[in-house]
C-alpha cells in the first residue's frame, strides 16, 4: 500500500491594510499653483483668492508652492520674476520648471543653436517683456549669441537659478513634471522632474507619495491615487489653477481671465 502525505491547503494572506488618506503634517496648509507661463494678471488674481482663502480657514503655517514655467509664452515673464524678487515672503516655494531651465542653458552657454526653438515655443514672449527689440527677436542669428540673454538683469537670473527641485509636505511632493516610477524621491534625475511625461503619467504605480505636478496641460484638474495634474494652460486658456492641501483635505482655487495665443 503506497503512503499518501497530505499537505493542508495554505490559508490565503490576509489582504492588506488599506493606506490611511494622504495627508500633510498638522498645522500646515499648502497652496500650490501650476504653470502661470507669464500670466501675471491670473497670478495675481489667483494669490488674492488664496489670502482671502487662508484668512477664512483660520490659523496655519502656510506655504505657497510655485510649480515651475513662470516665465514664457504670456505676455507678463519679467513683472512675475520683479513682483517675487519684491515681496517674496518665506512662505513661497519655488520649482524650477523646464522653461526656467531653458533660458538659464541659454544664459550660461550663449553660443547654444537652440535660440531659435526657444523663441518659439515661447522664450520671444519673455525677451519682449524685458524690451529686447523687435529687430534683434526677428533676425537672432544676425547679432552676438548673447544678445538677447543680456536683457535678463542679473537679480532675475540669481531668482531663478535658486528655484528648488521639488518640495515635499507629508504624503505630497510637489515638482514640475512628475517623477521616474520606481526611483526613490532622493535620487530622481533633474531631467525627469523638469521634463517626464508619458512613463509618469501613465503609470499606476505607487510612489509612496502622492506627486502634485504642472508641465502637461489638462482641460480640467486630473486627482488620481498617485498624482494630481494642475496645469490648465493659463496662457491659453484664461485659468490658471492653484490645488490646496490641509490635513487629508483637498480643494481647487481658479483664477479665470481672457484666453491668450
Amino acid at each position: 500500500m503506497g503512503l499518501f502525505f497530505w499537505r493542508k491547503k495554505a490559508e490565503a494572506p490576509p489582504p492588506p491594510e488599506p493606506r490611511p488618506p494622504a495627508a500633510i503634517p498638522a498645522g500646515q496648509r499648502v497652496y500650490a499653483i501650476g504653470d502661470v507661463h507669464g500670466r501675471y494678471d491670473l497670478l495675481t488674481d489667483l494669490l488674492a483668492r488664496i489670502a482671502t482663502d487662508d484668512e477664512a480657514r483660520g490659523p496655519a503655517q502656510t506655504h505657497i508652492v510655485l510649480l515651475g514655467d513662470l516665465i514664457d509664452r504670456g505676455p507678463q515673464s519679467r513683472e512675475i520674476i520683479e513682483m517675487f524678487l519684491k515681496a517674496a515672503p518665506d512662505q513661497f516655494h519655488f520649482i524650477m520648471g523646464n522653461h526656467e531651465e531653458m533660458l538659464l542653458k541659454l544664459i550660461d552657454d550663449p553660443d547654444s543653436p537652440h535660440m531659435p526653438q526657444f523663441l518659439r515655443y515661447g522664450g520671444r514672449e519673455t525677451f519682449e517683456s524685458y524690451g529686447a527689440p523687435q529687430m534683434v527677436l526677428d533676425m537672432p542669428d544676425r547679432f552676438t549669441p548673447d544678445t538677447l540673454p543680456s536683457y535678463v538683469p542679473e537679480t532675475h537670473r540669481a531668482f531663478l537659478r535658486e528655484m528648488h527641485d521639488g518640495v515635499q509636505f507629508g504624503d505630497y511632493f510637489f515638482t514640475h513634471a512628475g517623477i521616474r516610477p520606481g526611483v526613490p524621491l532622493a535620487e530622481q534625475a533633474r531631467q525627469d522632474l523638469r521634463w517626464i511625461r508619458q512613463d509618469f503619467l501613465e503609470s499606476d504605480a505607487d510612489h509612496g507619495v502622492i506627486v502634485v505636478h504642472g508641465h502637461t496641460v489638462l482641460e480640467e484638474v486630473e486627482m488620481l491615487p498617485n498624482r494630481i495634474g494642475i496645469d490648465t494652460g493659463a496662457y491659453a486658456t484664461g485659468i490658471l489653477t492653484a490645488l490646496g492641501v490641509e490635513g487629508t483635505e483637498r480643494w481647487l482655487l481658479q483664477a479665470t481671465g481672457e484666453p491668450g495665443r
